[in-house]
């Protein structure tokens, strides 16, 4: 019989916080590698599996819509049946598929697997994050973990680029799924020991599963229209008819939960004026942030010709700033509150990537490319904490894994449609144009869809100021 004190009961830190941070941040750090390490590796194993370009993408797709989608079912999985277990299980079936995806010799099977090993994280990061704030409830303490964790949640998708090239050009594109495995079972292990366990607080421990389907679905649909539209057309029946069923769906899923007795998210925590704005402002940055990396690595690899070791390198210096400003701006958030920052870090996010609409065909990493990053890198680290923060402050500790999901759902379907509408305006652009230089027309898309990514960032600043109070501190 355990004789770990439930969260009811905890007022204080546990014991060894950072250890505790330290091991779930790295089962967050394999979530968020996932998402970015394959796109270095798409094109070897486009060659091996003998796929098209649309076909290939799929292993991308599935893992996004399985995620993102089921965001929500994880933190409440995680309130109901304790934060460690669930995270223990995701984090072994995580494991798991990243070996079935490794061995696996065609291009369905390995798409199946991709969604399910997106569904592991789905369980795996919502826990997670929940671990850490319930792991720190000391205000100055809660705000430095969680500007380590904002360098995590976003400077891993740079250094899954890099470790992406390295494993790719070096060893063989499957250890980009190998390299899963020690981990994994080594942090699952680990957690199991030392994580204390979390004794749920609800009576009667039950799923609300007609709310799970309904907001899925939604999500799903709403991933998989966008990603299609560039393919579709954005105006054509298919795109509309995704769309609206997936507003439809979601629709449906806000009214199944105002009635539900046991609810997969509590609808009361948007009355927190800086619970929805945090979460619209994640949706907003991330969706530019995920657009950014799609368009300079495509610049990188077909107009300027790199290969996939000096474009993992270019993006090395974007986790460095990222974390040396997001581990220090915790103590500053607490003394002059969230707002600022949350005004502040946008608008450099924003200033970088205007930088970055004027990418010329023949440029220059140091004058082209380096200054947008280095400044959006700042603005990021500026914002993620603050946050992370105000989408959890002033909400019950039963609530902290449906809260943790909700935000973690914003961050990673802002990122996925941000990234399709992004990509669909490259597209368009490019499209558009009948320049006599092919490389030229491509390049002016890319340029249009940064614009896109600095408009969302826009939209992030305006939310902040309209939405987030002014007296708030982590």
């Amino acid at each position: 019989m355990s004789t770990t004190a439930p969260d009811r009961t905890r007022t204080s830190a546990p014991a060894r916080p950072w250890l505790i941070f330290t091991l779930v941040g790295i089962a967050q750090f394999m979530v968020v590698l996932d998402t970015a390490i394959i796109s270095v590796a798409l094109p070897v194993m486009k060659a091996y599996l003998g796929a098209s370009d649309s076909s290939i993408q799929w292993l991308v797709t599935a893992y996004v819509l399985t995620f993102g989608g089921c965001l929500l079912l994880g933190g409440r999985a995680a309130d109901l049946y304790g934060r460690r277990r669930v995270l223990v299980v995701g984090m072994l079936a995580f494991t798991a598929f990243s070996l079935l995806i490794a061995v696996s010799t065609a291009l369905p099977e390995m798409i199946a697997f991709r969604g399910l090993q997106g569904l592991s994280a789905a369980f795996m990061a919502p826990s997670a994050l929940s671990i850490v704030i319930v792991t720190f409830p000391d205000p100055r303490q809660r705000g430095k973990a969680l500007g380590f964790w904002s360098m995590i949640a976003t400077g891993g998708a740079a250094v899954g680029l890099l470790l992406g090239g390295v494993l790719t050009q070096y060893a063989d594109w499957r250890w980009n799924f190998l390299i899963n495995l020690p981990v994994g079972v080594v942090i699952s292990i680990l957690v199991t020991r030392l994580v204390p366990a979390h004794a749920p607080q609800h009576q009667f421990r039950s799923l609300d599963i007609a709310g799970a389907a309904l907001v899925t679905a939604g999500l799903m649909g709403a991933v998989f229209g966008f990603s299609e539209a560039p393919v579709w057309g954005w105006g054509s029946a298919a795109t509309i008819g995704a769309l609206t069923g997936a507003v439809l769906l979601l629709t449906a899923f806000v009214i199944r939960e105002s009635r539900a007795t046991q609810p997969l998210i509590d609808l009361t925590m948007f009355r927190f004026r800086n619970v929805t704005g945090a979460n619209l402002i994640m949706a907003c940055v991330y969706g530019g942030n995920l657009g950014m990396f799609f368009v300079l690595t495509l610049w990188m690899q077909d107009i300027q010709g790199w290969d996939a070791i000096r474009t993992g390198l270019a993006f090395a210096p974007f986790p460095v700033i990222l974390g040396g400003v997001s581990t220090r701006v915790g103590e500053l958030v607490h003394r002059f509150g969230r707002r600022r920052f949350l005004t502040l870090g946008p608008s450099l996010v924003a200033l970088g990537m205007l930088w970055l609409c004027f990418l010329p065909v023949h440029g220059s990493y140091v004058r082209s490319v380096l200054p947008g990053l280095l400044v959006m890198a700042a603005g990021y680290g500026m914002t993620f904490a603050p946050t992370y923060a105000a989408a959890t402050a002033g909400l019950a500790p039963n609530q902290a894994g449906a809260a943790s999901g909700l935000i973690t759902t914003s961050q990673q379907i802002g990122g996925a449609v941000g990234l399709a509408v992004l990509a669909g305006v490259a597209a368009s652009v490019t499209a558009s144009r009948h320049d006599a230089d092919r490389a030229l027309s491509v390049t002016i898309g890319y340029d249009a869809g940064m614009a896109v990514a600095a408009g969302l960032a826009l939209i992030a600043v305006l939310l902040a100021v309209a939405v987030i109070r002014r007296r708030s501190a982590i």
